[in-house]
């Protein structure tokens, strides 16, 4: 139930992306939460903006989005929610206006579960990042996966705030 309810998100992502004749760059939705204030993006140019068309508003939201190089996730999930999505949707249309770069999608877990569950885990994690990314029109060529499960935590406490800082994918450029 879960991937018919991610293909048709996917789907319906990729028809509206299709759908639009302007070279804009995909616009994150106005309900999603705020960012950190930093306005570099992965690149290191100061406006973070893939279009031109941006107002000062959306290319501030786009430098705060894409200065975000981690993505969470819920225990046991390599499911994207909405504040995923806008830090993906943004480094997308970052990676699609500018083609020369390439980047690695880094699956992490937390400490709970086997080594190789976490291993498993932490690739799904990666990947579907990376899926949508492709559906956003990052050429599959231009995006590497691979998972360190548990063994690069960023906090070693045995606690849920820990826990859901290491349940993540990292954006590497």
């Amino acid at each position: 139930m879960k991937n018919r309810k991610h293909l048709a998100v996917s789907l319906v992502i990729a028809l509206a992306l299709a759908g639009c004749a302007s070279d804009e760059a995909v616009k994150p939705s106005s309900d999603e939460k705020g960012a950190t204030s930093a306005q570099t993006s992965p690149a290191g140019d100061k406006s973070g903006t893939a279009g031109t068309g941006l107002s000062d508003r959306e290319k501030q939201r786009r430098a705060e989005l894409l200065s975000q190089r981690r993505v969470h996730f819920a225990f046991d999930s390599s499911s994207i929610d909405d504040e995923a999505r806008a830090i993906i949707e943004a480094h997308a249309a970052h990676l699609v206006a500018n083609s020369q770069l390439k980047l690695t999608l880094e699956g992490n877990c937390d400490e709970r579960g086997t080594r190789e569950y976490n291993l498993a885990l932490g690739e799904r994690r990666a990947q579907s990042v990376e899926k949508m990314m492709k559906v956003l029109g990052v050429a599959g060529n231009r995006i590497k996966t691979v998972s360190y499960g548990e063994e690069k935590a960023l906090c070693q406490e045995h606690n849920e705030s820990c826990w859901r800082q290491n349940r993540r994918a990292e954006i590497g450029y």
